[in-house]
């Protein structure tokens, strides 16, 4: 094994992975503040600290796991933020926009990394490269979070949209579905290109969902920050 080559690939993820999930959660305990519901204010989450938010498991342990076997693939996720939705001002409503606050964060934070790149120009020759690395992770990890979050399957973000915006006949049905929405985006992720494969085809529900909005919204953002 190449050491080196392992810690410089950690080194070029770590610090985009721990923004990308860390501010996601403080994010939607910050609009849920705003509208209301200080519960994630008086339990110290509502701030940009990541150690505030970081899970062992699913911050450290399983990205490390994935760097290090060279996953083609990056996942994790940070302590849930508490929200109590009764608490806010109107709960169906407002429970969209805390939803989508994470989200939201991690575009800016995509947005953020791509302005990087204008800084490359003063960085020490030395550095340019890591910081580059860095930068690119930024925009690439933070867009495929965004991404997959605003999938329409409670307990993602966008399941908790669909919920706010359906009519109950469709929404209440969904929202039935977060006790299991877990097991269905392992099934998702996992199981069905697993087993897939094995029939001798390559379906992969997941991939086909994200792709093209990711490349559309990695394009966009690099025309905003002048990179194209």
């Amino acid at each position: 094994m190449d050491i080196t080559g392992v810690l410089y690939k950690i080194s070029i993820w770590i610090i985009p992975a721990l923004l990308a999930i860390t501010l996601h959660e403080a994010a939607h305990g910050f609009v849920a503040w705003k509208l209301g519901d200080d519960t994630a204010k008086r339990q110290g989450r509502v701030t940009f600290n990541p150690l505030k938010h970081i899970d062992p498991m699913g911050t450290i342990f399983i990205p490390g796991m994935l760097l290090l076997v060279k996953a083609p693939f990056l996942f994790g996720y940070a302590k849930p933020v508490p929200v109590n939705f009764g608490r806010l001002g109107s709960p169906r409503r407002d429970m969209v926009w805390v939803a989508l606050a994470g989200p939201g964060m991690n575009f800016v934070l995509a947005f953020l990394f791509a302005l990087g790149f204008h800084l490359l120009p003063f960085i020490p020759g030395g550095a340019v490269h890591w910081f580059a690395d860095n930068f690119k992770n930024g925009i690439i990890l933070n867009v495929v979070l965004a991404v997959f979050n605003l999938l329409p399957l409670p307990p993602l973000d966008g399941g908790r949209v669909a919920v706010g915006i359906l009519p109950d006949a469709l929404a209440i049905p969904l929202a039935r579905l977060e006790r299991y929405g877990f097991l269905i985006l392992i099934g998702l992720i996992f199981l069905v290109p697993m087993i897939s494969r094995q029939l001798g085809m390559e379906v992969d529900p997941i991939s086909w969902l994200m792709t093209g909005p990711i490349g559309y919204m990695v394009n966009l953002i690099a025309n905003l920050a002048g990179l194209q």
